[in-house]
């Protein structure tokens, strides 16, 4: 059986501690289905969803072990929808602390009720990038602090022109 798994996100930008799920999910799926979601009025994204998915393109394109097992694609409507409609046998979650499990517990309550077929993988970030996340990639870069290490040099000269 092909297991296919979505990793759903924002990823405003993707950081290393995302990649490092990435390349972790593809020791347990066949296939990995990475979802950007698509632009929300509730977040306030740098990028749109366009610019995000083609970063991610460019980050995983360096890959090239697994690249052809990795879908980037746009996300919109409930997640279980579109993990059902690839055929999805599961979602995979990265964790960096407690503060995230209470919320993602929450949600995959919601999401196993909505589909009991789909489970929910977690994955603990690695400790070296579990302070890694996107709203302070975006904040520390914006308030003139390096970094580049926790997101990639394509992503960094992207962010570089964006706040130019």
């Amino acid at each position: 059986m092909n297991k296919i798994g979505i990793y759903p996100g924002t990823f405003d930008p993707m950081t290393t501690g995302h990649m490092d799920i990435v390349k972790r999910s593809l020791k347990i799926v066949d296939n990995l289905v990475i979802a950007v979601a698509t632009d929300n009025l509730n977040k306030n994204t740098l990028f749109n969803t366009l610019e995000r998915i083609s970063l991610i393109k460019n980050d995983i394109k360096n890959l090239k072990d697994i690249n052809p097992k990795i879908e980037v694609t746009e996300l919109s409507g409930l997640l279980t929808n579109f993990a059902k409609s690839k055929n999805a046998t599961c979602i995979i979650r990265g964790l960096r602390a407690v503060s995230d499990f209470e919320y993602e517990f929450q949600m995959t309550g919601m999401n196993y009720q909505l589909n009991p077929d789909i489970e929910t993988i977690f994955l603990m970030t690695s400790e070296k990038n579990s302070f890694i996340s996107s709203n302070f990639v975006k904040e520390v870069h914006k308030l003139g602090g390096d970094v580049s290490n926790f997101v990639s040099t394509n992503t960094l000269d992207v962010l570089n022109k964006k706040n130019t």
